[in-house]
């Protein structure tokens, strides 16, 4: 985006007066007359819960629509107020953002957006429902409503007020009233598993009550039968105290083994209906990450299912090396030098083959491919999943979804990935870091990738902690392949082993290059490989919380006394971190949620089963 070059201070002030809330914004200087009517202060409303409700402005009225509509209102555009903040060459690169102006480009967006539904001073979301009726009043600057979809596909509808020409303190003066129906409480939400259960397994449904809920209802289990529901357990709710913002019960029927259809009731609340069933996993679980995901994620791939096409054979010209002394609008960053004897702008073949689509666009990051490859390829291990859906043709370039080929389909997908990363280390004699479209309206394209003509770009990097990995990563893929792809499997396990054996594994590489000696002593059982684990084995200790998960396996395979003795005295405390953790919520999960993915935390590779004969029992660390 540009920022434009005027820099300020402000201050939002937000303070209860009475039954609302005054949100007052202050500003240290007053803005200059090329930014009236451009820098506003903005409450924007999630369309989704708002499509077909009402809105009242002043004396107007209207029903927020389920798509945007016209008429379109032009604005100077922000293109002649490029910001430079600090670096030398920090300022914005017009014509990579822009596409030098040729048609339509996200980076005008905001120049253009859709006329205001309605101009006024008190403007009302919701008049007809009182528990999500609230009003906003502005005290100086009018109120104007939009439609934020205009100009881009993921906007909602806005609020905004324009801040005035001279305007510093009280530049922008709302009143916000929520309506308050009086002792309301939030109703209560029974949770099971969306899965269901099997037998044999403990079965916990998780009631969820406001946290000034005193009353407490029957908790009861009913059996849905060809005739109706009916009752089979009841028992009280088991306290377990407040999480986050809500209280919980916990409701235990794990004596409950019989199959069937079920649903948990707690006064007028249920829970979804679920099954208890010894083949609980055996379809629809995991199995659409590889009928579905997976095969429409795939890159360099024509996608159909039947009479639909995911998607067309798309990026078929990739990829040119990207400009140095680059900034990518996604973060991607080339130093002074391609790390390559590729000079910017040249052809570097090999990449057309393999990977999968980011989930948000349709860039390649190299931790996104291998990381996928190597959880498939561990899954592959530890369960022997043998699956096939779908017609995987590399040679043609072709998926069918739902037409089996006799061949695994996570072994395909292994493939795929392991391609990509493999066809580029072999092709740039170094890992690529990520591999994304050079033009702003391709990279946040939504429709068709095999409509997207640009040349994407290729970066490098020297990353050490990141190249490690993909070497751990490496030499797991390649065991799986072993049999499947014996060449494919061959090159992964050399671009593993080099890549250990010129990366530097100090400082912030330290656990990742443990990481990669222990899938490659895994893979090959080679002595470099073990002696580097023991030579660590003090570091293993101290860092058992962030290393015991891949270190396991390895530990059992170098068959080390002293090495075994040392791994298996920091589990007890590991165990106890874990099931503490895990203590703080009633899901009985350890949650501690970073960015990207509150959830990330919760992994499979907490459940990796650690065993130590002879010191301690086997357990399991809770997912």
């Amino acid at each position: 985006m540009f920022y434009p070059d005027f820099e300020f201070n402000y201050n939002v002030i937000v303070q209860g007066e009475g039954s609302s809330v005054k949100v007052t914004v202050d500003l240290d200087r007053p803005i200059p007359d090329s930014f009236v009517g451009k820098i506003c202060f903005n409450l924007e409303l999630f369309p989704g819960e708002l499509f077909g409700k009402p809105w009242i402005m002043d004396n107007k009225s209207g029903i927020f629509p389920e798509q945007p509509n016209g008429p379109v209102k032009q604005l100077p555009s922000n293109h002649a107020h490029p910001g430079n903040f600090g670096e030398p060459d920090a300022k914005a690169d017009i014509q990579l953002l822009t596409g030098d102006n040729k048609g339509y480009n996200p980076m005008i967006a905001d120049d253009l957006i859709a006329q205001p539904y309605a101009v006024g001073k008190r403007f009302t979301v919701r008049p007809e429902d009182p528990y999500n009726r609230f009003t906003i009043e502005s005290k100086g600057t009018a109120l104007k409503l939009y439609d934020g979809r205009m100009n881009h596909n993921n906007g909602w509808f806005v609020i905004s007020s324009e801040v005035p020409a001279g305007a510093t303190a009280h530049a922008i003066e709302w009143i916000i009233t929520p309506h308050v129906v009086e002792g309301w409480l939030s109703p209560a939400v029974v949770q099971t598993s969306q899965v269901g259960y099997h037998p044999g397994q403990t079965k916990t449904a998780i009631i969820e009550l406001d946290k000034r809920e005193s009353k407490r209802e029957k908790l009861s289990l009913f059996k849905i039968t060809e005739t109706g529901e009916k009752e089979v357990f009841s028992a009280g709710g088991e306290e377990w105290g407040l999480f986050l913002r809500y209280r919980y019960l916990k409701f235990d029927f794990t004596n409950i083994r019989e199959e069937g259809l079920y649903k948990v009731q707690y006064g007028s609340s249920a829970s979804s209906i679920f099954r208890i069933a010894s083949d609980v996993y055996e379809r629809g679980v995991w199995q659409p990450v590889l009928e579905y995901f997976l095969p429409v994620q795939m890159c360099h791939m024509r996608v159909s299912e039947k009479y639909r096409v995911w998607h067309g054979d798309c990026h078929e010209h990739d990829a040119r090396m990207a400009p140095v002394n680059l900034n990518h609008f996604d973060g991607y960053e080339q130093g002074s030098s391609t790390l390559t004897d590729y000079k910017p702008g040249d052809f570097v073949p090999g990449l057309n083959v393999g990977g999968w689509h980011d989930a948000g666009d349709f860039d390649l990051r190299i931790e996104s491919q291998s990381g996928e490859f190597y959880t498939l390829a561990l899954a592959y291990e530890s369960f022997n999943v043998d699956y096939d859906a779908t017609t995987i043709d590399q040679d043609k370039r072709i998926v069918e979804i739902h037409q089996p080929d006799g061949k695994n389909d996570i072994l395909q997908q292994i493939e795929h990935g392991v391609l990509s990363v493999v066809g580029g280390y072999r092709a740039l004699g170094r890992l690529y870091r990520g591999i994304i479209e050079n033009d702003l309206r391709q990279y946040v394209h939504l429709g068709d990738s095999a409509s997207m003509d640009s040349e994407r770009w290729v970066f490098t990097e020297d990353n050490p902690p990141r190249e490690l990995t993909t070497a751990a990563h490496l030499a797991a893929a390649s065991r799986a392949l072993i049999d499947f792809n014996p060449v494919l499997s061959q090159q992964a396990l050399e671009a593993a082993a080099k890549l250990f054996q010129i990366t530097d594994g100090s400082g912030h590489a330290r656990t990742a290059k443990v990481h990669a000696a222990a899938e490659l002593f895994v893979t090959t059982g080679e002595d470099e490989y073990k002696n580097h684990l023991l030579s660590e084995a003090d570091f293993i200790v101290e860092s058992i919380a962030k290393v015991g998960w891949f270190i396991a396996r390895a530990e059992k395979a170098m068959n080390d006394a002293g090495f075994t003795q040392k791994f298996c005295d920091a589990l007890p405390a590991l165990k106890e971190q874990f099931e503490r953790q895990s203590a703080e919520t009633p899901y009985g999960i350890p949650y501690r949620p970073h960015i990207w993915g509150a959830g990330g935390g919760s992994s499979s590779r907490d459940t990796s089963t650690i065993s130590c004969i002879g010191r301690i029992p086997t357990f399991s660390i809770p997912n």
